[in-house]
């Protein structure tokens, strides 16, 4: 019987899987776990909190990947004089632009590209819906969809008995999904994995009401000034102790062995 004092509750085990479901568990775990293990979140080794957390985030090259865009963007639409076109397009121009540099940065350098490559394809994205609906508060719709899927596909994750950071762990420390016959390790898969949901419903639940009202022109302004704050405040501040936690939890189920 469950006992949690907040009446929802970590899944029990479940019977095995039919063939399917355990192969797409397999390909989806091993993905993830791949994809961590190349941001340097790798349980069995060795390594303090502080210096994972700053290699999974890419140290300062992936710190200013993931702030600049969107901070110029802020500053060059409220600095520039003029009405809303005559600001926008100087603001996505200059966005895009430092998207772009920093990807032939990496290109020109032959480090791995995809961060900035994946920055500028959603930098661009945003800027021609920003522009074809001449409202520039559409900038941050792509990003409303990426906390939707993301949280969506945590939740559901969790709740069917399957959390992806349980997938994630599983075949980073080469244990597939056998984690799920440990009780204590199943919960503390679907805990992490609902506080990482929570964090991306939570940027959705603030930030969406205030796109809402960009719709009226004379809040616009403000509206996007204020939208691109909550972006910044609610990106690495949130995502770096969040992950930070998630990997103290990981090494306490999987101590690395004594070197």
């Amino acid at each position: 019987m469950n006992d949690s004092p907040t009446g929802v509750h970590a899944p029990d085990p479940e019977p095995a899987p039919g063939a399917g479901d355990q192969r797409a568990s397999e390909l989806l775990g091993a993905a993830l776990g791949g994809a961590a293990k190349r941001a340097g979140l790798d349980p069995t080794q060795q390594g303090s909190t502080g210096r994972v957390v700053w290699s999974a985030m890419g140290g300062w090259r992936g710190v200013l990947e993931s702030v600049l865009p969107s901070l110029t963007f802020i500053l060059t639409y409220t600095l520039v004089p003029g009405d809303t076109q005559e600001k926008l397009i100087p603001a996505l121009a200059v966005s895009v632009g430092i998207a772009a540099v920093f990807t032939i940065v990496r290109l020109v350098q032959k480090s791995p590209p995809s961060a900035a490559i994946g920055g500028l394809v959603a930098a661009g994205v945003a800027a021609g819906l920003a522009l074809i609906t001449g409202n520039p508060s559409d900038n941050f719709i792509p990003g409303f969809i990426t906390n939707a899927v993301y949280g969506s596909a945590l939740l559901v994750s969790a709740l069917v008995g399957w959390p992806i950071i349980g997938l994630a762990v599983g075949f980073l420390v080469g244990e597939g999904t056998r984690w799920r016959m440990d009780r204590r390790k199943r919960r503390a898969f679907f805990w992490l994995t609902i506080a990482w949901a929570a964090l991306f419903a939570a940027r959705l639940a603030v930030q969406f009401p205030i796109y809402l009202t960009s719709l009226d022109e004379s809040q616009r302004d403000s509206a996007v000034a204020l939208l691109g704050t909550l972006k910044l405040v609610m990106g690495i501040p949130l995502f770096a102790p969040l992950l930070a936690v998630t990997w103290l939890v990981v090494r306490a189920l999987y101590p690395p062995a004594p070197k």
